[in-house]
């Protein structure tokens, strides 16, 4: 699905053009495929599936109205980017999705209850791949977590990506992306996490990594992107 800003000429689109049907919903207008893709099933699908169907029944059959509206008054708070660059507020049912997907890689159940501190966290200006292991295949990251009790709301967790691997010759890269772990994190400490790697590499490629933050009250920042690491041979 695509976003779609228009100028003077054309100011709205509804319908379906040469199989792409341009729609509008509450965040603005947008095209998307007429015909749905193929759905190939994979087992990180699947888990993902299971993962969003649970919260969205969770939202409606076990929450309570001031639980809900918890999240509301959060998300009315926290102003997002979409990929347009234009300032939107995601609905509390979106937040509450957005968040708990993530926990739930690594712990077992949700956060109900919305974070108190109406922002989103802080990211790790010095998280860095800072190692690899090319018959192993692993990458090793460092952290540092000095700051991680901002607002006193202490980080638990940073999730890691991983894209497709690159000619050492290329600059820039914006996905795909595939999770690949997470990385507990203690506050005032540094650390390093070996994670197993999500996509095969080899020596001479260059590989990008993005990563969120998590905290303690359920606050889930937005994604960075790690400076690229260059693989050498073992």
């Amino acid at each position: 699905m695509a976003l779609v800003k228009y100028g003077a000429g054309i100011v709205q689109m509804s319908g379906s053009i040469a199989g792409n049907v341009h729609a509008r919903n509450r965040f603005g207008n947008y095209i998307r495929p007429r015909t749905k893709p193929v759905n190939p099933r994979s087992d990180r699908q699947e888990d993902a599936r299971t993962i969003m169907s649970y919260l969205a029944e969770y939202w409606h059959n076990d929450m309570s109205p001031t639980e809900r509206g918890l999240w509301d008054v959060y998300a009315d708070a926290v102003a997002m980017k979409n990929r347009l660059g234009e300032t939107i507020h995601l609905t509390g049912f979106n937040h509450f999705m957005r968040s708990n997907t993530a926990r739930m890689n690594v712990h077992p159940g949700p956060v109900t209850f919305a974070p108190e501190i109406l922002s989103l966290p802080e990211k790790d200006p010095d998280l860095v791949c800072s190692a690899e292991d090319v018959a192993g295949q692993t990458f090793t990251f460092t952290n540092n977590a000095a700051f991680f009790a901002a607002n006193g709301d202490q980080f638990v967790n940073l999730f890691l990506y991983q894209g497709l691997p690159q000619l050492a010759s290329r600059n820039f890269f914006a996905g795909p992306w595939r999770y690949i772990g997470a990385f507990g994190v203690a506050e005032g400490q540094a650390g390093t996490v070996t994670l197993d790697a999500g996509h095969f590499f080899a020596a001479g490629q260059k590989v990008w990594f993005q990563a969120r933050s998590y905290t303690n009250f359920g606050r889930l920042s937005e994604l960075w992107q790690l400076l690229p690491h260059t693989v050498v041979a073992d």
